[in-house]
């Protein structure tokens, strides 16, 4: 059997940068990595998985003795920061108090929101919640990303697809995905959708070029 590494992990350090940037002694390290987790995970939920959708890609964290700097990559900026701010200054606020730590929040737009593996699947989870048919989403999303300009698209569900009895897996593949060359711009995600009858797993692989 092929072993699957995450391409991700696989490339960190090498194509891409780390998440989290910072250095901690051993004693506060763990203590550290539990809050980045926190934020991550409080983030996500109030950004991405409560209306409106601020389509947050990638979620960064650096530290510094006295603050944390988070950085939202997202497509709909607006929303994030709210009218006149206010929005921004909310979860600012609401960092602190998870953290006990000044935060510093950054907000940087993307661009081609059709070339990140993160919101293609934010995207097709969001359709197969109003019970759209899975292999249109996956379809349309496919053809969508590859005229954005990609070089590659995968696009990979499993679980009960339909409402079905038995849970299975269904892949699209457009263009080529070099999952072995480190030089590749391969961007993976991999999202739930939690559908009336059970959890979707969704896992997208983007091919950007060399």
């Amino acid at each position: 059997m092929g072993q699957k590494v995450n391409p991700t992990g696989f490339r960190t350090g090498i194509m891409i940068g780390w998440q989290s940037r910072w250095f901690a002694p051993k004693s506060n390290y763990g203590e550290f990595l539990v809050e980045d987790y926190r934020i991550r995970q409080f983030l996500e939920e109030r950004l991405n998985r409560t209306p409106p959708f601020a389509a947050v890609s990638a979620i960064e964290i650096e530290r510094t003795r006295e603050e944390v700097k988070v950085t939202l990559n997202t497509a709909r900026p607006g929303i994030v920061i709210g009218p006149k701010g206010a929005e921004v200054d909310n979860l600012k606020n609401a960092l602190e108090d998870l953290t006990n730590r000044r935060v510093n929040i950054n907000i940087v737009e993307v661009r081609s929101p059709d070339l990140s593996a993160k919101l293609i699947g934010e995207g097709i989870a969001e359709q197969l919640k109003r019970r759209a048919s899975f292999r249109r989403a996956m379809k349309e999303r496919a053809e969508s990303t590859m005229q954005a300009g990609a070089k590659g698209v995968k696009i990979q569900i499993s679980g009960r697809l339909g409402g079905a009895e038995m849970s299975r897996s269904e892949t699209t593949i457009r263009g080529s995905i070099p999952l072995h060359t480190l030089e590749a711009d391969v961007d993976y995600s991999y999202v739930p959708c939690f559908t009336t009858y059970g959890v979707v797993g969704i896992k997208v692989w983007v091919f950007r070029g060399l």
